[in-house]
């Protein structure tokens, strides 16, 4: 099939290049020209594992193409739009100036029987204020929500757990059901789970499984402040109350919090969002989850602090990671970097280090200092503070090697990812997050 994937962000990519790997003929369209001719030779703009093979792939066999002009995407059957929804700068609420540009760049070229598939997370409600825009051309707009793990967005894209198609309940709704099916064959023939439901539902599945995640992140953080007040430690508690069926084991770490360019930004959203509905009651909880997550990135600079004896002026802290999470470069409301400024600001020497994201972190925090080769970063540190979980930091650096790079003997752990017997054997002063 011919598609069209309006913006070429993280999402939009991703999307359009894994579309061609299936076989579909793909045209990205982004206003970005740096990121369009970037694609264009095949280099991903971004960090992502596997991207890089399958975009260079799709440009070699010639089904994937990238271009400024909208008009290219006339003649596609789908279009699918997959732009930023950034947080507002005066409030929580959703930004959609994204959202309205793209599928008003793109009503001039849709034709009868395209399908318009928003992919964008947005408030709920928002695709009912776009469908009659649509509608006027002949085409019928859909939602197709992404449930993309940095990190594991390719494989999530090809092989999803499952498939979400929000269509109008009309024979126009029920014919784009099936495109999509056609879309999404490869997966719907692995028995991937296709469920179509009306556009409302649509809207609200990622946000309310983001919001559910970020629950379950900042409930085992809660009870990692309980833990820190008794002498508990909240990873055992994790364990104990994870064999639950009903609880579960996955998200229940306890450490500095999520960050990234989605779930912080996305419950708050939510919360705006339900302000405006009227049901602002419905998800108050949000606020305390939000303010549970923040409270741990201060709990971690508290815990170097106290590891330093409560004078960290000029002392040298080495910070591993700066991504918001490992396999990535993102780092938006990153915990890392977060952690970093905030030791900065109290005058220490700080150093960042981390495989993928230094360039990017260096261009947002030009006052940090950054290495990129570890043991380098490590050398002569007073202190270091695991906060991403690479596997350069947490399985691949042997606390005795450690040793041998510095004298200090600090490390806080982030996000409770090392051995911390083995830190204290070798001489360490080991702070875990709920971990006495």
């Amino acid at each position: 099939m011919k598609l069209s994937v309006i913006g070429c962000g993280y999402l939009g990519a991703v999307h359009a290049a894994a579309m061609a790997s299936i076989g579909h003929e793909v045209v990205g369209v982004d206003v970005d020209q740096r990121k369009i001719d970037a694609l264009s030779k095949g280099e991903a703009p971004f960090f992502e594992p596997g991207l890089q093979e399958i975009l260079a792939a799709g440009i070699e066999a010639g089904n994937l193409r990238f271009t400024t002009d909208m008009a290219e995407a006339a003649g596609a059957e789908v279009h699918f739009v997959g732009v930023g929804t950034p947080q507002q700068k005066d409030g929580y609420a959703a930004d959609l100036t994204y959202v309205n540009a793209a599928v008003d760049g793109l009503l001039p070229y849709l034709a009868e029987g395209d399908i318009v598939a928003g992919k964008s997370t947005v408030p709920v409600g928002t695709a009912a204020g776009l469908a009659p825009r649509v509608s006027e051309t002949g085409a019928t707009l859909v939602w197709n929500p992404e449930f993309l793990r940095e990190g594991w967005a390719v494989k999530d894209t090809l092989d999803p757990d499952r498939l979400v198609a929000g269509v109008p309940a009309s024979a126009e709704g029920e014919r784009a059901a099936d495109i999509l099916r056609e879309v999404y064959a490869p997966a719907v023939a692995k028995g991937t789970p296709f469920l179509v439901v009306d556009l409302p539902t649509a809207e609200l599945v990622k946000v309310s499984a983001n919001a559910f995640l970020a629950t379950k992140i900042s409930f085992i953080n809660a009870m990692a402040e309980i833990a820190e007040a008794t002498g508990a430690d909240v990873s055992k508690l994790a364990e104990a109350i994870g064999y639950d069926e009903r609880i579960g084991r996955q998200f229940l770490k306890a450490g500095i919090g999520f960050g990234g360019g989605c779930l912080p930004k996305d419950i708050r959203a939510f919360s705006a969002r339900a302000e405006e509905l009227g049901r602002g009651e419905s998800v108050a909880f949000l606020r305390q989850v939000d303010e549970i997550n923040m409270r741990r990135r201060d709990r971690a600079v508290q815990l170097v602090v106290e590891g330093l004896d409560g004078a960290v002026f000029e002392k040298k802290v080495t910070v591993l990671g700066a991504a918001f999470k490992p396999h990535s470069d993102d780092i938006r409301d990153s915990p890392a970097l977060d952690v970093a400024v905030r030791l900065h600001g109290l005058g220490a020497n700080v150093t960042v280090t981390d495989p993928a994201a230094i360039e990017n972190a260096r261009r947002i925090h030009p006052q940090l200092t950054y290495v990129e080769d570890r043991d380098e970063a490590i050398r002569n540190a007073d202190a270091l503070v695991l906060v991403t979980e690479w596997d350069e930091y947490r399985r691949q650096l042997p606390p005795e090697h450690a040793s041998s790079l510095t004298d200090g003997r600090v490390v806080v752990d982030g996000r409770n990812g090392l051995d911390a017997a083995a830190w204290r054997a070798a001489g360490w002063a080991y702070y875990g997050m709920g971990r006495p």
